[in-house]
């Protein structure tokens, strides 16, 4: 089955979904950007897991590239799963590890069970990464990953992302 994918020009703290992509930081203690409106508008529970996966398995924190769940607190969610974008330099950027932000929260997601996952434009805000790549990476990467996820919404915030992204899908 092909996964749908839609478009929201909105905030991603009011989707409803089974799962919500955090673009967090390797820290998973909140940030900036979407961490931050993620974990304000999710409340302490997403904090209290966070903390409780970085005294276990995380402790040097999430690596670039890899996803992890925890609940999403007073989300319109089961799931937050959390994803570590790669920050954009001009020479030396690698595309496969922001794909694989995509790839690693589908995966998650499945071993979930949810069917429906709203995801950001990961690694397009303070880390730079160029609207039109990181968009093409995304629809690619989704349209490429097996999965039982019925539905990829992105959900961007700005007009100009929004209007790359329809272009990759329409």
């Amino acid at each position: 089955m092909t996964v749908r994918i839609t478009l929201v020009h909105g905030d991603i703290t009011e989707q409803h979904a089974d799962a919500i992509v955090n673009a967090a930081n390797s820290s998973l203690l909140g940030g900036g950007g979407v961490d931050g409106a993620i974990h304000r508008r999710g409340g302490p529970e997403i904090l209290a897991e966070c903390r409780k996966l970085r005294a276990s398995y995380y402790g040097r924190g999430l690596g670039t590239g890899q996803a992890v769940a925890t609940t999403a607190g007073r989300l319109n969610a089961r799931w937050v799963i959390h994803t570590v974008g790669p920050v954009y330099q001009a020479s030396g950027s690698d595309p496969s590890l922001l794909a694989s932000c995509y790839r690693e929260s589908l995966r998650v997601a499945d071993e979930l069970g949810a069917r429906t996952v709203a995801f950001p434009a990961i690694s397009t805000g303070v880390y730079r990464w160029p609207m039109d790549d990181a968009a093409r990476i995304a629809v690619e990467t989704v349209r490429a990953t097996d999965t039982a996820v019925e539905e990829v919404r992105f959900v961007l915030f700005d007009e100009r992302a929004y209007q790359v992204f329809a272009e990759l899908i329409h």
